[in-house]
């Protein structure tokens, strides 16, 4: 980046990116630099070329971590790390990068710059970010004191339920939690089920019937999962309504969300010693789903 006079060491011993430089910087988060400016901090670091460039190489101060480097004695900044790991990881150009929604601006903002800066290829192709997870209405922190975990949830919860609970919102949205809400989707998931009762197993879906395409293009326009899970109670609706032979392809359908449920990784694992290897693969997953799905048909019964 400094070859390419995108960086540049500051009075401060720091190493900044120059924002101003990048031609393509806020073409993800649609923020142009005029917005950006506006908007800045009056506390900023005055040794900067640009309030808006930001640190790639902090240099350290006394009693803190720091590596040595061409630049002096210091450690990277936030941004500068990732880029770092996933162009040795990844390369420099990979499909997908997601996160949260409050990364958009300014860290993956910053990723890109760094990253097709120095290689001057395209970063990623596809973005996502995922929305908040929401408690009562309240974004879930430690500071509100509403925070828990997965395992906290599944000692309540079946994780089929917490998966669809999951999945009928979509990942770009807040998702709100709440025990109402938890309990709606375990009497959803039980209505399908019900739908589901006596269907053939491992029935492959026939992408050209009208329900297919219909939850094909929802899942193709950025996974959209709400409108899949609609098709699935469409389905139902007129299973319900004595159209049986729609089971198996709500059963098909509904097996492209799920994947493979814990359940039948599981029963894979246990199904083989554990000092024995374990042949992972397509067709032994698809065997540990058929005999899932038979024990719980037995349950049913």
């Amino acid at each position: 980046l400094q070859a390419k006079a995108l960086a540049y060491q500051s009075a401060s011993g720091d190493v900044n990116y120059a924002v101003r430089r990048f031609p393509g910087y806020g073409k993800l988060s649609g923020k142009s630099i005029d917005e950006l400016r506006a908007g800045e901090r009056v506390d900023v670091d005055r040794s900067k070329e640009d309030p808006l460039d930001f640190v790639l190489w902090k240099r350290s101060k006394p009693d803190e971590p720091k590596w040595p480097s061409p630049w002096g004695d210091g450690r990277p900044g936030w941004h500068i790390e990732c880029s770092a790991m996933s162009a040795k990881l990844l390369g420099e150009h990979f499909d997908l990068h997601g996160g949260g929604e409050d990364l958009q601006f300014p860290h993956h903002e910053n990723e890109i710059a760094q990253s097709e800066g120095a290689s001057g290829a395209k970063f990623v192709n596809y973005w996502l970010h995922n929305g908040f997870v929401r408690v009562d209405e309240e974004k879930m922190s430690k500071s509100l004191g509403n925070f828990f975990t997965v395992r906290d949830i599944l000692k309540r919860y079946d994780p089929e339920v917490v998966r669809f609970f999951i999945v009928r919102a979509h990942y770009r949205s807040p998702i709100n939690y709440t025990d109402a809400n938890l309990e709606d989707a375990r009497s959803a998931l039980t209505r399908l089920y019900v739908s589901l009762k006596g269907a053939a197993p491992n029935t492959a879906v026939d992408w050209n019937d009208p329900y297919a395409r219909r939850f094909k293009e929802a899942m193709d326009d950025d996974f959209g999962t709400p409108e899949a899970v609609a098709v699935l109670f469409d389905l139902a609706t007129r299973i319900n309504s004595g159209e049986r032979q729609l089971a198996p392809l709500l059963r098909a359908l509904g097996g492209v969300l799920e994947a493979y449920p814990a359940e039948v990784i599981r029963l894979f694992m246990v199904g083989a010693h554990y000092r024995s290897p374990i042949d992972y693969g397509p067709d032994a997953l698809e065997e540990a789903t058929a005999i899932w799905g038979r024990f719980r048909a037995f349950l049913r019964v």
